[in-house]
């Protein structure tokens, strides 16, 4: 399955301990089957930090998903679940990872994400009727990658400048 991972930057190495913690999924490295969202990830990684906007392509190898990784797969819509997930990782009073999953996948948690997250924070929804509100909307989907092991199945094959 061919992956995109949008930056300022082309990546000879990937570096786990690189990542930020209070990502959608924890602190990781992240790719994306959507190459157009890649690329306005990478065009706004170069926007805000510098460099060249860059598109790497990887190939992942799907017996990852079959194999003895710890592997969690959420639904391709928001669902109650992936929304405390996400909300968990994203928690700046959580110092410590609230998973040991070597690879997650799932939607991208986009600006309308973050405000039903934020109201869902401020008691104005639970959890289920935010995930409810969020139903309808169309969320570019991620991949995670958590552990080294995870990375053997992630090949990159291409670099572009877009």
């Amino acid at each position: 399955m061919k992956l995109y991972h949008g930056t300022n930057a082309d990546i000879e190495n990937i570096d786990l301990t690189r990542g930020l913690r209070h990502k959608d999924f924890g602190k990781g490295f992240y790719v994306t089957p959507d190459r157009k969202t890649a690329i306005r990830m990478a065009q706004k990684k170069a926007r805000l930090f510098g460099g060249t906007p860059t598109l790497i392509t990887y190939e992942m190898d799907d017996a990852a998903l079959h194999s003895n990784l710890k592997v969690k797969l959420f639904p391709e819509k928001a669902c109650t679940e992936w929304l405390l997930f996400v909300d968990a990782n994203r928690d700046r009073k959580n110092t410590t990872a609230i998973h040991d999953y070597d690879i997650v996948i799932g939607p991208i948690a986009d600006d309308g994400v973050v405000l039903q997250l934020t109201n869902y924070r401020e008691g104005i929804y639970s959890p289920e009727e935010a995930a409810r509100l969020l139903q309808d909307r169309y969320l570019d989907q991620q991949y995670f990658f958590g552990t080294e092991r995870a990375l053997q199945f992630l090949h990159k094959t291409k670099v572009e400048i877009v």
